[in-house]
């Protein structure tokens, strides 16, 4: 008998089995500092790096759980679904994967709620349906919202995060720029405040529409906010960008917003300029 015994070859059936019950979302890991963040942490901390800072995208429904009074917040043109004007190949069925995926029917949630207790129409935009894009749906539940605040004295609250226009709806996604900004015109001729909350990233036409012309412009630190990228405008200016072109801080830097805010600061800051701006 032999003074060690052979190890055994370990089961690969029960080791394939063991892998395949760990979640593959149990860990994140930051594109700023390279840590690996337990989706827990992360979700306690309401999506930002522990270590960094960095924000992490932000789902629209956790974003009303962190702002809304609880149980204030009501739905609108929840139904409301995109069509197919232009019959681009396999949009219908892009979209109807989108929406069993995040249990939205599209780039953008509304609804009525109240911030601190002033009433507020909100207006989250959602990157994880169709990259935030902004087709003939989500410019008509901005315009349907601000419609609605002008009717009820509201404040309208919107968060911004897109790749801009959506190409599968052509000339008609084009139009809600045009859309929105005439909605929130009339918003600002009823004497009723309008804060736009810029979150990464923030571009296209949504950044040339809706998202810069807020009383109060306010984003998330180190967001990207910009019309196009940074190598389109690199290739066609044939000049070297200055540091941090198109972040938040560099957007502050030269005026186009009025603050950065921390995520965990926001709802405060909110109520502090509701408050001013709809005095109760």
């Amino acid at each position: 008998m032999g003074i060690f015994k052979k190890r055994r070859l370990r089961d690969r059936d029960k080791d394939k089995a063991k892998r395949e019950s760990v979640p593959d979302d149990l860990w994140t890991k930051c594109p700023d500092c390279a840590e690996l963040v337990h989706t827990l942490d992360l979700k306690q901390n309401l999506q930002v790096c522990p270590k960094c800072d960095h924000h992490f995208l932000m789902g629209c429904r956790d974003r009303v759980e962190l702002l809304a009074d609880p149980g204030s917040f009501e739905e609108t043109n929840g139904h409301l679904i995109s069509a197919n004007p232009l019959d681009f190949k396999n949009y219908e069925d892009k979209v109807a994967g989108l929406r069993e995926k995040t249990q939205l029917n599209d780039a953008v949630l509304t609804g009525r709620a109240t911030i601190g207790g002033v009433p507020t129409m909100l207006a989250i935009m959602d990157f994880k349906f169709f990259a935030g894009s902004m087709g003939s749906v989500v410019g008509e539940k901005i315009a349907r919202a601000i419609e609605t605040a002008i009717d009820e004295k509201r404040a309208v609250l919107i968060f911004s995060s897109s790749s801009g226009a959506r190409m599968q709806e052509g000339l008609l996604s084009l139009m809600q720029m045009a859309k929105t900004c005439g909605a929130l015109s009339r918003l600002s001729q009823a004497n009723l405040p309008y804060i736009s909350v810029l979150t990464h990233p923030t571009t296209g036409g949504v950044t040339a529409s809706f998202a810069t012309i807020g009383d109060v412009n306010i984003a998330e630190p180190k967001c990207m906010i910009g019309f196009a990228g940074p190598r389109v405008v690199k290739e066609t200016t044939h000049q070297d960008l200055p540091p941090g072109f198109q972040t938040a801080e560099f957007m502050l830097q030269h005026g186009l917003i009025d603050a950065i805010v921390h995520r965990k600061d926001l709802h405060s800051k909110l109520v502090q300029i509701l408050g001013h701006l709809m005095p109760r």
